[in-house]
């Protein structure tokens, strides 16, 4: 019933497109989002047929004889036509199974997509993968999330840090001084967690350059100096705080707390969601509490992020 295909370079058009159409495509699965980093992973994204037309998708990369949907994004999992029902994904995932066993995999890590992703409910990879696939989770994360029509009010801490910033007249603006942000960006992991961002500077430029209408930077200035910056994804209902990051100086002036006001109140006041991203490290078992203390201060409130794991 449906027929499974390697990606090939000459399919890129037909996937980007269906990316567009898709129930849950956002622009991080668009081939030249994905192939930035292809030289650390090797492709083995899919296409679905059904009467020789695309109805699915699946990125994904190899690892031996592991299938990951996809170990170099955030999120992953099964791209879907609107048209496409329960009962076809239920199909589907058997004829990737049994596409992947003759092809030597014998094990998948399935990185689902959250549902603040979704333009309409699409789930159905869920029931399919505990029901067809035998999976379990593996890893759990927790992510912050803002309902931009139902927001909760700010803790004291969030807006005495937006009335401090205020008072010292930190503006807002959006920039494209990525290499200062990176600075403080850098500066600041390291500090805290002897840590370096996982993208590099020349990676996120040339990501910026390539999804400009995608991938947006906000610095706070006091005077003519950044003292910190939100990175910017917008994805058609989600708008993704990608990096957030100050200096000590930003810190103590409330930099983040105005870029996050100018941003839901200025900005991005009519999308969906606002989403803070993760703040669960490792597999998620460990809960970095001072981190989303912050991001709940401002009003974000759960989304999980799952890994499942099945065997072929």
């Amino acid at each position: 019933m449906f027929e499974i295909k390697r990606y090939r370079k000459e399919f890129e058009e037909t996937w980007n497109h269906f990316v567009d159409i898709s129930k849950q495509g956002t622009f991080l699965f668009y081939r030249n989002y994905m192939d930035y980093h292809e030289d650390r992973f090797s492709d083995y994204s899919l296409l679905v047929l059904h009467k020789q037309r695309v109805v699915a998708l699946l990125p994904a990369n190899r690892e031996e004889h592991t299938l990951w949907t996809h170990a170099g994004l955030t999120y992953g999992g099964l791209i879907t036509s609107m048209s496409v029902t329960t009962a076809n994904v239920c199909d589907i995932f058997t004829a990737i199974n049994e596409f992947l066993k003759k092809n030597g995999f014998d094990k998948v890590i399935y990185k689902a997509i959250p549902w603040i992703y979704h333009r309409i409910p699409a789930e159905e990879d869920l029931y399919a993968l505990i029901n067809i696939c035998n999976a379990r989770i593996i890893e759990r994360h927790i992510s912050s999330t803002i309902m931009m029509e139902n927001r909760i009010k700010w803790t004291e801490s969030r807006k005495s840090g937006l009335r401090k910033a205020r008072h010292h007249h930190i503006r807002v603006e959006e920039s494209e001084d990525l290499e200062t942000f990176w600075k403080i960006l850098s500066q600041n992991l390291h500090e805290k967690y002897h840590a370096v961002p996982v993208h590099s500077l020349r990676e996120i430029q040339l990501l910026q350059s390539r999804f400009p209408q995608n991938i947006k930077l906000y610095l706070a200035y006091q005077e003519t100096r950044p003292i910190g910056g939100v990175l910017i994804y917008e994805t058609p209902q989600v708008v993704h705080t990608q990096y957030i990051s100050a200096s000590k100086e930003g810190k103590m002036l409330g930099a983040i707390d105005i870029i996050i006001d100018y941003l839901l109140n200025e900005v991005y006041k009519d999308w969906q969601y606002f989403d803070f991203g993760k703040s669960s490290d490792g597999d998620g078992r460990a809960l970095n509490r001072n981190l989303i203390f912050q991001k709940e201060g401002f009003g974000g409130r759960g989304v999980c992020y799952d890994w499942y794991e099945y065997t072929l």
